[in-house]
């Protein structure tokens, strides 16, 4: 591939307000457009089975919009039929306007020759039957998820739906105790997007377009990990994406840019925050530490004794940087920050913010900090937290 010659110059510190901006971070949140507007805007929002403060869907709408009710955001995704679960940069809630770009991804599971688990005789016609008989339903009302206690072992109707699910023949509807919910598509897809007439070239160029506008302004990697799309499938399209190509300052690779970002120099208030490690703004490592400076790893599933900063280490966004992190936990109505890693003292006062705030959101009344990992740091910290909270 050919790339254009960059016709605009970025700032290190340009590209990641306007990064910022893209992701809802800088300026004022629109709130009238609330929890559905974040995931207009952000294209997807992965899902996850963790569960610390709240899950990571609800950890989304909540960094940008403040303390939106978790019910409130269920109902934003899964009510009328504004959204859908699919594959995207992995599970994903993604806007149901986009249902039709994802056809090259169906297409893609139905021409799959192999497949992890067997699909035992007649059980994915039985299972549309039930669905179109009773649904929706989860996979334990439609004769068990699991033929034993082992988590790989799905039962026959569990394999059946979801490959039903990866065809868009069906639809997961909503999450109910995390377990998906299923329903057909005819029935969940409003019938002007039930379709899969887009070609893949099409459904690429879109899904490139998209995450374009949502990045901001990324390298190919970056655009292509939004979605996981292959590179080679972003090189195709990107010349007719609508995106425009630029150099951003030391990232030393081509990029690309919204059109619409460069119209107006990204301004406005700076949002101070904890961050869902799946949440989109940081979501991809390298680009993390290209824009911020900043090295990131979801620590969960890494043993105890290897951690260095925590199960669930959410970092801290303010002023437009990451400024350090927390590793929470809830204790009744205590937020227990069981570890916290602050970028020097003046991070202080953002961190407290951030952590005072949270505890409102998920109905604590106090902060206890366990462990600061620079022991003089503790103090400011906890002065701090408790002015804001007094």
């Amino acid at each position: 591939m050919t790339t254009p010659r960059p016709a605009t110059e970025l700032s290190a510190a340009d590209a990641r307000r306007i990064a910022l901006r893209a992701q809802g971070f800088l300026g004022a949140p629109d709130r009238r457009s609330g929890v559905r507007g974040i995931l207009r805007h952000l294209g997807a929002i992965q899902l996850d089975t963790i569960s610390v403060l709240a899950r990571s869907h609800e950890l989304v709408p909540y960094a940008r919009l403040g303390a939106v009710g978790r019910k409130t955001v269920e109902n934003a995704y899964w009510r009328d039929t504004h959204a859908f679960e699919y594959w995207s940069h992995a599970a994903c809630i993604l806007p149901v306007e986009e249902w039709p770009h994802f056809a090259f991804r169906r297409r893609a599971y139905r021409n799959r020759p192999h497949w992890n688990h067997e699909l035992p005789d007649g059980a994915y016609d039985e299972v549309i039957k039930q669905l179109r008989d009773e649904g929706p339903l989860t996979a334990t009302e439609l004769g068990g998820a699991k033929k034993t206690n082992d988590w790989w072992d799905w039962s026959g109707s569990k394999v059946a739906v979801e490959r039903a699910l990866m065809y868009g023949e069906v639809v997961c509807v909503e999450r109910r105790g995390w377990k998906r919910v299923y329903d057909l598509a005819e029935r969940a897809i409003p019938d002007a997007l039930l379709h899969d007439e887009l070609d893949d070239t099409e459904c690429v160029r879109r899904l490139v377009r998209l995450a374009g506008q949502s990045l901001g302004v990324g390298t190919r990697a970056d655009i292509a990990d939004y979605h996981r799309l292959k590179g080679e499938q972003v090189d195709a399209v990107i010349a007719d994406s609508g995106l425009v190509p630029v150099t951003v300052e030391g990232w030393g690779k081509p990029a690309w840019a919204d059109p619409a970002a460069l119209e107006t120099p990204p301004r406005g208030r700076h949002r101070t925050t904890l961050l869902s490690p799946f949440d989109s703004l940081i979501w991809e490592r390298a680009r993390t530490e290209r824009i911020f400076g900043f090295t990131h790893r979801l620590e969960a599933y890494v043993p105890k004794q290897k951690r260095v900063y925590g199960y669930f280490a959410m970092p801290v966004l303010a002023g437009g940087r990451l400024v350090g992190r927390v590793d929470p936990a809830r204790e009744g109505r205590t937020l227990v920050a069981k570890q916290v890693t602050l970028d020097g003292a003046k991070a202080a006062p953002a961190v407290a913010q951030a952590l005072a705030e949270a505890a409102t959101w998920v109905d604590c009344t106090d902060v206890r900090v366990e462990r600061v990992d620079a022991p003089d740091l503790r103090e400011p910290l906890v002065k701090e937290l408790a002015r804001i909270l007094a």
